[in-house]
């Protein structure tokens, strides 16, 4: 009896944790993989047919002489192995004693930024491996931009392969003064530096002896303690509605998950577009109803009043409001094959809601190496810009440094359906700032002639083109 208590203990603790999702950035041959590797080895989360696999993969195709390869752990297609480099991104999944983990291990190349973008997108926690023999190099730079753009806010710089700088606290101050230099305009808040050797294990998940001028902790000791429960947004209430629950006739209840900010029962709320106010009833889950709910949490809320809110609609509170606008500025990542078409209308899809997009104009293109502006006329693959866009409906936005998941859009090409592009919102744009204006059209029902008995039909109609991103105001 006693052990099935002390299991299903365990089994509770395990689910108490909370999660932190990291990403791994790094020019080639920095040792991402290995690093991580090292991680999942030194803190005994490989299984013995994993080990043994290694051992033997390792004879056979490893790059690291008489040592196991611990990168051949991550790198799994055919190729990585091939070429000892990383081209997908590769999800892995560990867990300590006190935190769960997901690494995204993102490639270095150039050609890979949209890899890394995915794979930066939901990640709390960036680490940038350096290598102790080249130090602060174009793609470091590239690496804690693209970071930087993501609105990633804790860095750890990895100062890899120290082993061969001979443990030199001189070179790593050097690279660290360097590497300061260059991130300190990008606003990152929390940048920590940590010495080691991947191979070796280094200050990895112990601390080293061989590094007594390093007086912080090891990586896996950061990790496991970093804070990061107040990177939500916890004041600006957001609820973007996914579906509408009506299994009855007494329950109607909006269903979403709650994008920022902390909602409780009996708030005044506001539906967007409309307009029309409310009081929260309930929050209901799978598991009951609870007073109070809060960011990532997925709930069903009921309203005191019966107003018509739909999927692509969202509610916040009254004097907290995001900006609803058509025209506003972001900085775009190219995603597609084909090069943008600026005469394109492309599907926009922001939180649950979507319309139609045309790129208005492009203010300039970012050179992820050098940092430096250019005007071009379109963009290609892995290119980012910043760009003025102007939908056909109005969106609810925040700017996505103080809101990441009201902030965020892709581009969807209509014709292939890919998604062509993602982007980051900086703010609105006034529309006399706009290269062209476009008004949406308007239907004014008396002067046309319309018979008030055809209104709802009309109203039916521009409901349904509205669900398809074309916003049409009617006047009655």
């Amino acid at each position: 009896m006693g052990t099935t208590l002390d299991i299903k203990a365990f089994l509770d603790k395990d689910e108490q944790k909370d999660l932190l999702r990291l990403l791994t950035a790094g020019s080639v041959d920095d040792g991402k993989s290995t690093l991580i590797g090292r991680l999942l080895f030194d803190s005994k989360k490989l299984y013995e047919d994993q080990l043994d696999a290694l051992e033997r993969d390792s004879k056979r195709m490893g790059n690291a002489g008489e040592h196991i390869d611990y990168a051949l752990l991550l790198d799994g297609l055919k190729a990585e192995r091939e070429q000892g480099i990383t081209i997908d991104v590769a999800y892995r999944y560990f867990s300590t004693n006190n935190r769960k983990f997901i690494i995204a291990d993102t490639p270095g190349h150039e050609q890979y930024t949209r890899n890394m973008i995915t794979g930066g997108s939901t990640a709390n926690l960036a680490i940038i491996l350096v290598d102790a023999r080249t130090g602060v190099i174009t793609q470091t730079r590239r690496h804690t931009f693209l970071v930087s753009l993501l609105g990633i806010k804790h860095v750890v710089l990895a100062v890899n392969k120290m082993d061969l700088v001979d443990f030199s606290e001189e070179r790593f101050n050097e690279i660290v003064s360097e590497y300061k230099k260059f991130v300190d305009p990008l606003g990152i808040p929390d940048v920590n530096c940590i010495p080691l050797s991947a191979l070796d294990g280094d200050n990895v998940v112990e601390k080293s002896e061989r590094t007594p001028w390093y007086k912080g902790i090891s990586l896996l000791d950061f990790l496991e303690t970093v804070h990061i429960d107040n990177d939500h947004n916890l004041t600006d209430f957001r609820f973007p509605v996914q579906y509408v629950l009506r299994p009855n006739l007494d329950f109607r209840g909006f269903c979403g998950k709650v994008a920022s900010g902390v909602v409780r029962k009996g708030d005044q709320v506001m539906a967007l577009p409309s307009g029309k106010t409310s009081r929260v009833k309930s929050i209901v889950t799978y598991d009951g109803e609870l007073d109070y709910a809060f960011p990532p949490q997925s709930v069903t809320l009921t309203l005191e009043d019966e107003i018509d809110v739909s999927r692509g609609e969202m509610l916040v509170h009254t004097d907290n409001l995001p900006i609803v606008d058509r025209n506003f500025e972001a900085m775009l990542v190219w995603m597609d094959e084909e090069p943008m078409d600026v005469n394109k209308s492309f599907f926009i899809k922001q939180t649950t809601n979507m319309s139609r997009t045309r790129i208005d104009s492009i203010k300039y293109k970012v050179d992820v190496n050098t940092m430096e502006h250019s005007a071009v006329p379109f963009l290609s693959l892995n290119e980012i810009a910043r760009v003025v866009l102007t939908t056909a409906k109005e969106l609810f936005f925040d700017p996505y440094q103080k809101n990441k998941s009201c902030g965020s859009f892709i581009l969807i090409d209509p014709i292939t359906n890919n998604t062509s592009a993602v982007g980051m919102i900086i703010d609105r744009v006034e529309v006399k700032d706009m290269n062209t204006t476009d008004d949406i059209p308007v239907l004014d029902l008396p002067k046309l002639g319309i018979a008030p008995e055809h209104y709802e039909s009309i109203e039916k109609a521009v409901k349904e083109l509205e669900r398809q991103g074309i916003a049409v105001k009617i006047i009655k």
